[in-house]
């Protein structure tokens, strides 16, 4: 398990992580989100004992990563993948980690057959893809079947068989009972991956709670509603319901009822009793970006405004005008 509490960090007048706390369940695959500037990298590192906090402390199974022996065997990481020696071979570089931790030379093979290198395992690793090289970092981050990953961006240079490989590998490494941690930026992949979340902005914690309840929660949860009776209905359904919360009906461009701030069965109860004849009732789920981007539209340190579909393009440059 991972266990950070009330961690703090500080470069200059800048808080980068302020005063974070959350833990990380073996078991699961815990996503760690988050936009830009968030923290995520610089919470991973004070994880890693890369950075000093400065105040604050994060351990692994109750101890800090630096006091760990031979950690390799058990945190694997992976940050940046391309921090290697590019002269080496993927399995030169592999093999030196591997001496490094007291741990079998059958491990190397084992770990490049796990993520496909087998082939071009002699190959120097400066000449890697971005994807190959991903795949090398992932390799030496389970070099020494560690209980618990770390991954950080770990789906990054991979095509759609990498990403569907890394996303089962994730799955059957925390239905194993290992501790699961990954950085994402991609929600399609989070919702797919991640059982739970941890969500930050501005270095603070924003969520921490499991993926369907974080879905839950957004406004963007509605119902759509088809029916030969839409303005009765809507007259209906308008008015102020029994909890006191404003129920808000949006008309779609092909007649349908959009409802927010009733359920389904609340809309068929009303349906029923004004004698409004009913041709669907479909509960709409809001999807992760949707709930992510209100959660942390207040910690978003650039906002830009999206461009109009109506908006003209923009100018040419002078080169293609003049052509």
């Amino acid at each position: 398990m991972i266990e950070v509490h009330d961690l703090s960090k500080r470069y200059g007048d800048k808080t980068a992580v302020d005063h974070l706390t959350f833990s990380v369940a073996p078991g699961r695959i815990t996503g760690f989100l988050g936009p830009n500037g968030a923290g995520k990298s610089t919470t991973m590192r004070l994880i890693l004992g890369l950075d000093r906090p400065n105040s604050g402390t994060a351990t692994i199974g109750g101890i800090p990563y630096t006091a760990l022996r031979e950690p390799l065997r058990k945190v694997g990481a992976l940050l940046e993948a391309r921090a290697i020696h590019t002269g080496r071979s993927a399995y030169n570089h592999l093999w030196c980690l591997a001496q490094s931790q007291g741990l079998p030379r059958t491990r190397v093979d084992e770990s490049l057959a796990l993520v496909g290198l087998t082939e071009v395992a002699r190959k120097r690793a400066g000449g890697f893809s971005l994807g190959m090289g991903q795949r090398l970092g992932i390799a030496a981050a389970l070099l020494g079947d560690p209980q618990v990953l770390i991954l950080d961006e770990p789906v990054n240079g991979l095509d759609p068989e990498g990403v569907l490989w890394i996303r089962n590998l994730m799955q059957s490494l925390a239905a194993a009972g290992k501790t699961v941690f990954v950085s994402s930026h991609l929600m399609s992949e989070m919702s797919q991956t991640a059982e739970h979340l941890i969500v930050i902005g501005r270095g603070r914690l924003i969520a921490d709670e499991s993926v369907e309840a974080i879905i839950a929660r957004s406004s963007g949860q509605s119902v759509l509603v088809r029916t030969p009776q839409p303005a009765q209905l809507t007259k209906e359904l308008e008015r102020t319901n029994g909890s006191g919360t404003p129920v808000t009906v949006t008309t779609a461009a092909d007649g349908a009822l959009l409802v927010r701030g009733m359920t389904a069965p609340e809309i068929g109860e009303k349906a029923s009793a004004a004698r409004v004849v009913l041709h669907e009732l479909t509960p709409q789920r809001a999807s992760l970006e949707e709930a992510f981007m209100e959660l942390t539209r207040d910690s978003v340190e650039y906002h830009t405004d999206a461009p109009s579909q109506d908006a003209p393009p923009p100018p040419a440059p002078e080169s293609e005008a003049a052509e």
